[in-house]
């Protein structure tokens, strides 16, 4: 039981730290901020859209930092500066959520794991103890099997949960910032072309 506790506690910070780093950390009017951007780099205004991307530690501004930062120098320089952004944001996003998966198959078998202890527990107690305590003996281990299952899937079906909504967050929020930097991109290679 202590074990699945244990699991537990791992996988709700888990699911905590996750949610605030996705929800809160990387939450920005995306919208705006590509107008923006778009704006001042058709504007000639390149340090003050890198600027802008300074002020949020949210992916998208960050990798549009990178790109905007070698902006004058060619579009290729360009787009592998936002390629290299783009691969050390990218894993930061989906950084840690797939021990939810992993949290709730471990309390899943250690729920099992006590099952089989506490059955183990009850056929001792038939095989070798006194016929007044047998009754007893043998409720206390279905107790403790019934236990350690029913926790172990306390522990699991949140994790579940928690996983399959931090991974759909997570793939919207990746495909969305890739479809913003395309944008971007392509804003600055029209900026690139006219220099």
């Amino acid at each position: 039981m202590y074990a699945i506790l244990g699991v537990l506690l791992i996988s709700i910070a888990i699911m905590i730290e996750r949610i605030l780093f996705i929800s809160v950390k990387n939450r920005i009017d995306t919208a705006a901020f590509v107008n923006r951007i778009s704006e001042l780099i058709q504007a000639g205004s390149v340090n003050k859209a890198i600027d802008i991307c300074r002020q949020s530690e949210a992916a998208l501004p960050t990798i549009t930092r990178a790109g905007l930062e070698e902006l004058g120098r060619g579009s290729e320089e360009v787009q592998n500066a936002l390629e290299l952004a783009a691969m050390s944001e990218i894993p930061k996003l989906e950084k840690r959520t797939q021990y939810l998966s992993m949290s709730a198959n471990v309390a899943t078998l250690l729920g099992l794991l006590g099952t089989i202890y506490g059955l183990i527990a009850s056929f001792d107690a038939v095989s070798a103890g006194a016929a007044a305590e047998r009754a007893t003996l043998l409720s206390q281990g279905i107790a403790v099997a019934m236990n350690t299952t029913a926790f172990g899937l306390i522990a699991a079906i949140p994790a579940l949960i928690a996983y399959s909504y931090i991974q759909e967050k997570t793939n919207s929020l990746v495909d969305n910032i890739n479809e913003n930097v395309a944008r971007i991109y392509r804003r600055m290679a029209t900026a690139t072309a006219r220099s």
